[in-house]
């Protein structure tokens, strides 16, 4: 089918494309700077209205995936720009997903939506949510949106609450979860890491081909089969940065960590430890493959230890 994506360039969409390519779509990747991809390419600022517009209009895409996104932390050093792109534009876009005749959207959510009332453990789908940080303000908007444009305009948003993603080949930048990807690369290339949370500060963690294969399975699911219209919890496993300080130690023994805790600290203690993602599993069969040592192998794999 017919695939268009915003913010191409990060995370989510450098592996999410090549999987799109295998599946067989035809793939426009944007960005808001040019991209080196195998497949059509585009430059595009999701706040642009009508460059949106314009895009939607000439390419006719089936699905749409939103991953244009100011992360946690950037937000909170651009409250304004994080609103304006991780809200404002998202709300413009499932607008004129309307208008273009989108079939679905994936839009994705995050642990961000979760707040220091939200239960840490083994937190339910449908919690007290209170977030603390603009990122996470404008996620749980966000939700309430997709659920809205659903049952008002019948568009059929799809959204998952990412954890921490961790995977090669990205290095992330102004995201509170970082630590579990930053790690890898600064135990390789320095054989020391400051980290910016405490070391005992456990968060829930996906590998990113699971983040993958999550997104194509809820997409593919029939439209039947899903109970929840705001964004499905999703979880992988559960770590610390001491915790994988320690796995990371069994490859490179010398390798240490120091903590030195920023304002990140108080938006990692509102988020929860781990999370039930039970629903996910009852409507569109999910379930990780990957747990931290499975992560840690495939991480090594990736990257080169002489670096």
């Amino acid at each position: 089918m017919r695939v268009l994506l915003t913010g191409a360039g990060g995370q989510i969409g450098q592996a999410l494309v090549p999987a799109l390519l295998r599946r067989g779509d035809e793939v426009l990747a944007t960005d808001i700077k040019s991209l080196d991809y195998p497949t059509q390419t585009a430059v595009l600022d999701v706040t642009d209205t009508q460059a949106v517009r314009q895009l939607l209009r000439e390419w006719r895409p089936e699905e749409v995936y939103h991953l244009a996104a100011l992360l946690s932390g950037r937000s909170e050093e651009k409250p304004h720009q994080g609103w304006q792109i991780n809200f404002t534009a998202t709300w413009q876009l499932f607008e004129l997903c309307v208008e273009a005749g989108v079939k679905r959207v994936f839009w994705p959510s995050s642990i961000a939506a979760f707040g220091p009332h939200t239960p840490r453990h083994n937190t339910p789908q449908y919690p007290h949510m209170d977030p603390i940080g603009l990122y996470g303000i404008a996620k749980l908007a966000g939700e309430r949106l997709a659920e809205y444009f659903w049952h008002k305009h019948h568009l059929d948003v799809r959204s998952l609450r990412f954890p921490g993603i961790v995977g090669p080949g990205h290095l992330p930048s102004g995201g509170t979860t970082d630590f579990a990807v930053l790690m890898f690369y600064e135990a390789v290339q320095k054989g020391t890491y400051t980290c910016y949370l405490d070391a005992d500060t456990r968060l829930p963690m996906l590998y990113i081909a699971d983040a993958i294969r999550a997104v194509l399975l809820l997409m593919e699911a029939p439209a039947e089969k899903l109970t929840v219209r705001g964004a499905y919890n999703i979880h992988g496993m559960s770590f610390s940065p001491a915790e994988l300080e320690a796995e990371i130690r069994k490859k490179i023994p010398s390798f240490r960590c120091v903590y030195a805790p920023d304002f990140r600290q108080k938006l990692a203690e509102s988020w929860p430890e781990s999370i039930d993602d039970s629903s996910a599993r009852r409507d569109w069969g999910w379930s990780p493959h990957y747990d931290l040592p499975a992560l840690c192998e495939a991480m090594w794999q990736a990257i080169p230890l002489h670096s």
